[in-house]
């Protein structure tokens, strides 16, 4: 089993990818909308290409570093993509706010919209290349039962924390109606993102047995072509049904966090600062259930069937969202939404690994790369989602972010909580009818596993 010191480093990852997961969905739509005054329109097609980017960059990358790394025989194949992808995503990241201030986007749009076009496009490849690799080195890094329930214990209270300060520090730093505290609060991001970059390298590091597995996988066969690989993952009911709920779950989340600050600007009519203890009422009450869910995944060793729970207790925490009023009303309502949200994260990585030992027996090889990248598809494209629902419901209220009316108001209420709620409710029921895969599956794929040394 895995010292607990390389499970802390390794979940450091997931601070790192929900940190800037959360601060990217928490204020780039924004900032381009109502900060820097690009149409909701041109904001919205901006992050559909950019979803579309996913579409293709992701199993793509994911297919390339399959096959290795520059040092690979030393460093691993994984290793120094990881490294390279975190450093230059967190410097493209600065980039998106460093949009020109002499650009005008409402009289002149295009500059600005190829600009928030190029930017997150150029951060999301980037971002992609370590992620993945990330991933990918989850399954075969931790072979065990408990190890891997240990690990994701580990990594989802690390990752909520990632969470947390992706949301509760970004309004530290930026302040409604001051553009250029957007670009300091990035580059005070990336910073953090920079120091936690060193934190993460031991607990990413590829062992010797990982080295020589994928040395004789490379020796015994050639790897099948990309879209052959993607052809025999997407036939896999298991994996279809994983990343389908996927793609619910994390649109669910997009919505809610991407509205709070709109919450807080409109609804509460607060400064920005006020999202800071409504996103920790959400990590207070995440880290908590961290204890509860754990010693749950322990006596019920099923999850695939926590998932489903799990979904249902976002949608059912999510709804009253929508119909608040104070900032201490919101901070309590999102304290018990991230009881479901702490268990979803501690039973995510898990059920996902289930999925890739079962494709891994099935296929005779692991070639985690494409899986963890269509996996990646799914989840990324939320950002369209998130996008296509702000551009509906704001141009069916008249949202003006000068001129701010009732009913927009109100759609903003409906994109922090009943609308995310369908999400999270739709994405248990699909799962719950399409998943096959159960406790006595995933026991005897590791045994074969183990018969096989893959």
């Amino acid at each position: 089993m895995a010292k607990k010191g390389i499970m802390v480093s390794y979940g450091m990852g997931k601070f790192i990818a929900e940190f800037l997961t959360g601060a990217f969905g928490s204020i780039v739509f924004m900032f381009y909308e109502t900060e820097v005054g690009l149409s909701g329109a041109y904001a919205a097609l901006a992050t559909i290409i950019y979803s579309v980017w996913n579409a293709v960059n992701d199993p793509i990358i994911g297919y390339i570093t399959n096959k290795g790394a520059p040092f690979s025989k030393r460093l691993g194949r994984r290793f120094p993509w990881i490294i390279l992808g975190l450093v230059l995503s967190s410097i493209a990241f600065i980039l998106i706010f460093s949009v020109p201030t002499s650009w005008d986007a409402k009289s002149k749009p295009l500059p600005v919209f190829f600009w928030m076009v190029l930017t997150i496009c150029l951060y999301d490849g980037l971002y992609s290349l370590w992620e993945v690799n990330y991933q990918s080195i989850y399954p075969d890094k931790f072979r065990g039962q408990k190890e891997r329930t240990t690990t994701a214990a580990v990594g989802t209270g690390i990752g909520v924390l990632g969470i947390a300060s992706g949301f509760i520090i970004p309004p530290l730093f930026f302040s409604y109606g001051d553009r250029a505290s957007y670009l300091a609060c990035a580059l005070v991001i990336a910073l953090i993102s920079g120091l936690a970059t060193l934190l993460v390298s031991f607990g990413v590091f590829e062992s010797k047995e990982m080295i020589n597995r994928f040395a004789l996988q490379q020796q015994s066969e050639q790897a099948p072509p990309f879209f052959s690989q993607m052809r025999k993952a997407l036939k896999s009911r298991n994996l279809l049904a994983f990343v389908l709920l996927l793609f619910f779950y994390q649109s669910g989340c997009m919505l809610m966090t991407a509205s709070i600050n709109y919450v807080v600007k409109y609804v509460l009519a607060a400064k920005s600062s006020q999202a800071t203890p409504i996103f920790a009422g959400m990590l207070g009450g995440t880290l908590i259930s961290i204890l509860l869910w754990t010693r749950v995944a322990k006596k019920l060793k099923n999850n695939q069937r926590m998932l489903i729970l799990c979904s249902f207790v976002l949608a059912f925490f999510a709804l009253p969202l929508s119909f608040l009023g104070s900032a201490t009303s919101y901070m309590v309502a999102m304290g018990l939404w991230g009881l479901g949200f702490g268990g979803f994260w501690t039973f995510m990585s898990p059920a996902m690994a289930d999925v890739i030992d079962s494709l891994v027996v099935e296929q005779k090889r692991r070639d985690d790369g494409v899986v963890l990248g269509i996996r990646a598809f799914f989840m990324r494209f939320s950002y369209a989602s998130q996008a296509i629902v702000f551009f509906a419901v704001h141009e069916l209220t008249g949202f003006d972010p000068i001129a701010i009316s009732d009913q927009a108001i109100w759609g903003i209420r409906l994109h922090m909580g009943v609308i995310p709620a369908l999400f999270f409710l739709a994405g248990g029921v699909l799962f719950m009818r399409m998943n096959r895969l159960g406790p006595v599956q995933v026991e005897e794929n590791r045994l074969l596993l183990s018969q096989l040394d893959i």
